[in-house]
């Protein structure tokens, strides 16, 4: 295996060289530049041409959002964002960044060291598979009916990882307040679900808010699973709720697709419709087979227009996806089974 080139860019001294160490231990990684600031990394590139770029967003002369959005049309690549706990990473993300990792508080060797093999490790991986091309945003050429709806009780449940920020909202903001509720687990680590939910509320028609313990599922509303939560959809009476617990790892992650996806086919079975976005591994694909066996709906993001075609091709190759569109077609569908 070719080992992937990276490009550490971090103002911090003593975390930029923890990292390249941390990432140096990796066989299939080469670290084959650090800079300490933006201007010293656009002279880099071109000599060192990194497979995947780690870019702090905070830091001197340039930060790393408006470096990455002058960045992108020469030097395109798979870019990570290392950040604390600001919002701003979802400003990199709209910009073309492929993933974020947040930065450990505590900045002892140990700490960051576990921070490098068990997240951004992974994350350089993931990234270095993916083709760029596919991080330009496209405006959605026809705007979803108002039509009546005739199911309302539906329930829309959506799983997504690398790349479904975006996609994500690209699919949120066709919706109107007559959209049926929607659950969602986007992989996202505690603190950034609430800030992530924050931003779409503020961008789109319906309500978005990061889901609590006991929130009503309704018309006009999504609800974002909490990082570190296992979310799932439960029915008294007529009505539906969330239960958020924190619990262990399901299909390695928590939020887990799978254990969204599974209460949706327990508790609304056909009256629900399922949507599996761009994404690495497999979370989601048992859960919606579950789903499209109880009588559900299921919609799987095709290839050409995932930026990790995972999560899609795992569930669409057991057979748990009934309809493979480009995302660009997806909020469109949903409203049409609707009608």
């Amino acid at each position: 295996m070719r080992q992937i080139k990276v490009l550490v860019v971090e103002d911090s001294i003593v975390f930029r060289n923890l990292l390249v160490q941390g990432l140096k231990e990796d066989p299939n990684i080469e670290v084959v530049g650090v800079a300490g600031d933006p201007f010293e990394a656009k002279d880099i590139i071109p000599q060192c041409k990194p497979d995947v770029m780690t870019l702090d967003i905070e830091m001197p002369k340039m930060n790393g959002i408006e470096f990455l959005r002058k960045l992108m049309p020469q030097y395109p690549m798979p870019v990570i964002m290392l950040s604390g706990m600001d919002g701003k990473v979802f400003d990199a993300m709209e910009a073309g960044a492929v993933d974020f990792a947040h930065k450990p508080v505590n900045m002892s060797r140990g700490t960051v060291n576990d921070f490098i093999r068990q997240e951004l490790i992974t994350k350089v991986k993931i990234a270095s598979s993916v083709d760029v091309r596919k991080l330009r945003r496209t405006e959605m050429s026809r705007l979803v009916r108002r039509d009546r709806l005739s199911n309302s009780n539906c329930i829309i449940a959506i799983g997504a990882s690398t790349g479904g920020t975006e996609a994500i909202h690209d699919i949120i903001k066709q919706f109107h307040n007559d959209i049926p509720g929607v659950v969602i687990v986007q992989h996202m680590p505690a603190g950034f679900t609430q800030m992530y939910a924050d931003r779409m509320n503020n961008q789109c028609e319906v309500e978005v808010k990061e889901a609590q313990d006991g929130d009503m599922v309704k018309r006009g509303q999504v609800l974002i699973a909490p990082g570190g939560y296992q979310m799932r959809l439960v029915k008294f009476g007529s009505e539906y709720f969330v239960e958020c617990k924190k619990e262990e790892k399901v299909s390695g992650h928590c939020p887990s697709v799978d254990m969204l996806f599974d209460s949706v086919a327990k508790t609304a079975g056909a009256d629900s419709i399922g949507v599996i976005l761009t994404g690495m591994g497999g979370d989601g694909s048992r859960g919606m087979k579950a789903m499209k066996n109880c009588g559900a709906v299921t919609i799987g993001q095709d290839e050409a227009t995932s930026v990790v075609y995972g999560m899609p091709k795992v569930a669409y190759d057991i057979g748990a996806v009934r309809y493979q569109l480009p995302l660009c077609d997806i909020a469109h569908k949903i409203y049409s089974l609707l009608e």
